[in-house]
């Protein structure tokens, strides 16, 4: 999180307003979907309290569903970002999983472990346009994934960002279900982050097999 804050400091003064603009909505957007139930808010009400127009919200989010699911751009970026960005000698898989354990160490809202997130998926279960774009956003991530491991030169690049983001998936889920059924938060941090290590062990494994390492 401190990280994210200091790559925000570094945009020009119009671009973090931006961002500014945009976190406000989506805070209050959130804010009236945990009080009211997803389906129940309209994107009028939201500019409302928020003190902007529908059209400026839908500048910044181009469906209703985005304003809650507001992290989904970020996820495809970060995605993408730790496969461009490693180091010469780093795989894209180890960069990935340094990513996965990096976000679960910060606490950060894309780790999908902490006090918050029960309140979150129970939004989420509660709206069957929210579950649908759900799932439209874990392509959107698997896509942007794929456009990078092909720049890397990965063989099979959609089979592998297929796998990547499946395995991610299902650990996060899995700890979604926790949360829920109201296990405390550090057992499933730590579990979480056993999974996740299995999860990219396996991977590699299979990668290593595919390439005939």
């Amino acid at each position: 999180m401190n990280d994210e804050r200091a790559r925000d400091d570094e945009l020009p003064l119009r671009e973090r307003k931006k961002r500014e603009t945009r976190q406000r909505i989506s805070d209050i957007a959130t804010g009236l979907f945990a009080e009211r139930g997803f389906d129940a808010v309209t994107v009028a009400e939201v500019a409302r309290a928020a003190g902007v127009s529908p059209m400026t919200v839908f500048n910044y989010f181009p469906r209703k569903e985005d304003l809650f699911l507001d992290r989904i751009p970020q996820a495809a970026e970060l995605f993408a970002a730790a496969v461009h960005d490693r180091a010469p000698d780093e795989s894209p898989l180890t960069a990935l999983r340094r990513l996965a354990l990096r976000l679960l160490d910060e606490g950060h809202p894309l780790s999908g472990v902490g006090e918050r997130f029960p309140r979150f998926y129970r939004i989420v279960l509660a709206s069957p346009s929210l579950r649908a774009r759900a799932r439209e956003c874990v392509e959107e991530v698997e896509r942007a994934l794929a456009a990078a491991l092909a720049a890397a030169g990965t063989a099979d690049p959609q089979l592998l960002a297929a796998l990547t983001v499946a395995a991610y998936r299902t650990v996060f889920v899995t700890s979604a279900r926790r949360l829920l059924a109201g296990d405390p938060v550090a057992e499933v941090a730590r579990d979480h982050r056993a999974r996740l290590a299995t999860a990219f062990t396996a991977l590699e494994r299979a990668e290593g097999t595919a390439s005939g390492g």
